[in-house]
């Protein structure tokens, strides 16, 4: 009798029903044709005074009002009915002769009785295990993985006989693999929801009334006590299970980057000569160049550097103007399409049929992906040399690039470029090529010469003079002022046109297809489940090793619900494939 009611309950001693109130506007229309008795009545029935107002409404005669739709009782479903009774006419329900609460909704009201004592202070016994569901990720990847080989490896780090005792090792690297496998943004959210979730706390090891290490523990671990390489060493030893499990389809691998943004003021910024970085295959390239231009009778190309590099792989001296970030210098400006600029990171990434990450070269944003395509080649292919198909996409269409995968007798699966060059003048694919001359033949008749070859690799082919001058498909050939027809192609064009030929199979046009439901699919659990939009961490090396675990989490989460689901199988395998009936152990 002394509860106070609470906003928007309403406390009777005497249960009854509770009338819907309506809304303001038909509350006027109601007072323009109310009595002085009817108004003051409707203004109890506002202020919530049910138990008054109910026992006037019965004595009142709510038919004429009801004939003009104007009783606010009335229900929107019987509102146009005129024999309809209102609510206060209705008949109430004999409930329990006790005090009850009834919440003010939309539908009518709700009783709610029986409200439960507050436990929230009540002791108890309980285990750990039991609080934990058993379908739980974090089950299914304790059941997989092992941590022996991580106290091997961090004993040298740690002193057994001096100062007080550290932290277990495996408890840390625990907590960074909850963090990359839930998208939690921070080790401080991290160790904040560690705190109050039961099987984080089950995860690590701990109890209810455990303290949990701190997150300044854990970067301070990974930045100072733990060695540089155990990033690389935990995405390698989850991947090595992924393959003696048998999960792995390396026949086809898939190339492509994303960017991650990195945590830089896009506003403060210098600009910078920078020297260009020298490619991978410059040395190659200006062997076989020289070797066409003595040929040609043309001086060879000679680099200022070659005595200090002896491969001719990074003697060039041009530089260009770069924007560096004053906050955190190793990232780049990334600029595509109509997105803004800002700074941020790539990270270039190799996978499998299965979506597995087989290898991530992390790179500035500004770097291209030809540019860092050799290095995650390199790494997938020297670690899986069954690789047969390489799939990429138009950022990795080069010369280069097909030439190394031909030549190491697999296929690239490339997409189909649209051609840049004018559209009402002679397409290169209108010459035809004379192999013996190495010479094009114009669809006029006329040849075209190969005259010099530059040190990007370009060939380039020229048109006599005389012979365009009074040629009738001058207008639409595309000739120079000069009237001299000029075609470029490169010296490696013959691996391009091999290429265009591999993607019109349905063999090529299949594996290509796959790239939705692999890379990208993998780019877009990252980005979306596993917070990689964006980054924290400043430098090269921390956000490799950041991504790195990134990947590695998202393999060990696909690994572990295989596995799980592999087991599930085999377990229920003999009841569809054996008598069960006659075998006892199966009965």
């Amino acid at each position: 009798g002394s509860a106070k009611a609470l906003p928007g309950f309403f406390l009777s001693k005497k249960p009854r029903r509770v009338c819907r109130p309506q809304a303001a506007n038909k509350m006027e229309s109601f007072f323009a044709g109310a009595c002085t008795w009817q108004k003051i009545l409707l203004s109890l029935q506002v202020w919530n005074l049910f138990a008054f107002s109910e026992q006037i409404m019965r004595a009142a005669d709510c038919k004429p009002f009801i004939k003009k739709g104007l009783c606010p009782f009335l229900t929107s479903s019987n509102r146009k009915d005129t024999s309809a009774t209102c609510l206060s006419c209705q008949p109430v329900k004999k409930l329990p002769k006790r005090p009850c609460f009834c919440y003010n909704r939309g539908n009518g009201g709700v009783f709610m009785e029986g409200w439960r004592k507050d436990a929230r202070r009540e002791p108890i016994i309980v285990d750990l295990e039991a609080l934990v569901p058993k379908e739980h990720l974090l089950r299914k990847i304790e059941k997989v993985m092992d941590y022996e080989w991580l106290y091997e490896r961090l004993d040298p780090y740690y002193c057994h006989d001096n100062g007080r005792p550290g932290t277990d090792p495996v408890v840390l690297i625990k907590m960074v693999l909850i963090q990359h496998l839930f998208g939690i943004p921070s080790l401080r959210q991290t160790y904040q929801r560690i705190q109050d979730t039961l099987s984080y706390r089950w995860f690590l090891g701990y109890g209810l009334l455990d303290h949990i290490p701190h997150f300044a523990t854990v970067s301070y671990a990974f930045c100072k006590r733990f060695p540089d390489e155990l990033t690389s060493e935990i995405f390698e030893h989850i991947l090595n299970k992924a393959l003696n499990n048998r999960m792995l389809d390396t026949s086809a691998i898939f190339i492509d980057g994303t960017h991650i943004k990195a945590s830089a003021n896009k506003k403060k910024f210098q600009k910078e000569q920078v020297a260009k970085a020298a490619r991978v295959y410059s040395g190659q390239l200006r062997r076989e160049v020289n070797a066409e231009r003595e040929k040609l009778g043309k001086k060879p190309i000679e680099d200022e550097d070659d005595e200090n590099h002896p491969q001719g792989g990074g003697g060039s001296q041009e530089t260009a103007e770069k924007t560096v970030s004053t906050t955190d210098p190793d990232c780049g400006m990334f600029v595509k399409g109509e997105h803004e600029r800002q700074f941020a990171y790539e990270a270039h990434t190799a996978c499998d049929k299965h979506g597995f990450v087989l290898g991530v070269e992390v790179t500035s944003g500004n770097v291209s992906d030809s540019v860092a395509w050799d290095a995650v080649y390199d790494k997938v292919t020297d670690r899986f040399p069954e690789v047969k198909f390489v799939t990429m996409d138009a950022g990795y269409k080069t010369p280069w690039i097909a030439k190394k995968v031909i030549e190491d007798s697999r296929i690239p699966i490339l997409p189909y470029t649209r051609y840049k060059g004018k559209k009402d003048t002679f397409k290169p694919w209108d010459f035809t090529y004379n192999v013996v001359n190495d010479s094009f033949v114009c669809p006029g008749g006329h040849e075209l010469r190969h005259t010099t070859t530059s040190k990007d690799g370009k060939r380039t082919y020229r048109s006599a003079t005389q012979v365009c001058k009074d040629c009738p498909c001058r207008s639409v050939c595309g000739a120079n002022e000069n009237g001299q027809r000029m075609l470029t192609t490169h010296i490696w064009q013959e691996f391009l046109d091999l290429v265009e030929q591999l993607r019109k199979t349905e063999r090529g046009k299949e594996i290509y297809a796959m790239r939705k439901q692999t890379i990208e699919r993998v780019f877009a659990d990252a980005k979306e489940k596993h917070a990689m939009r964006y980054t924290h961490h400043r430098g090269l090396a921390r956000v490799s090793a950041w991504v790195r675990l990134k990947y590695a989490a998202m393999n060990l989460k696909k690994l572990a619900l295989w596995k799980w689901s592999r087991s599930d199988f085999f377990v229920f395998l003999p009841y569809f494939f054996f008598d069960t009936t006659k075998t006892p152990a199966l009965a």
